[in-house]
């Protein structure tokens, strides 16, 4: 089965609300053996819309990383970020390991 990744690119307007997001996401995160590969850093935007934060999370699939998307735990965490940020976020599968 091939691992699952969760790509996102984040601009916080509002650090403050933001901030109850941050305290918040870790829970599930940890829930759903999320791993992360990527989480801010520098980064060079070649094309495209610059963002300020990039996160790569792996999961040991697509599944595992939707249902930590979808769970009660991260639907909290989001509901603290509305408003306080800008973000585009995408699942997709890793490549077949093999």
């Amino acid at each position: 089965m091939s691992k699952g990744y969760w790509i996102a690119f984040v601009t916080v307007t509002d650090p403050d609300a933001y901030a109850g997001y941050q305290a918040l996401a870790p829970a599930a995160f940890a829930k759903y053996g999320a791993r992360f590969l990527v989480r801010g850093g520098d980064a060079t935007p070649l094309e495209g819309e610059a963002w300020q934060r990039h996160v790569v999370v792996e999961f040991e699939s697509k599944a595992q990383a939707l249902a930590c998307y979808n769970s009660p735990e991260y639907r909290e965490a989001r509901s603290q970020r509305s408003g306080a940020c800008k973000a585009n976020i995408a699942i997709v599968d890793g490549l077949p390991e093999a």
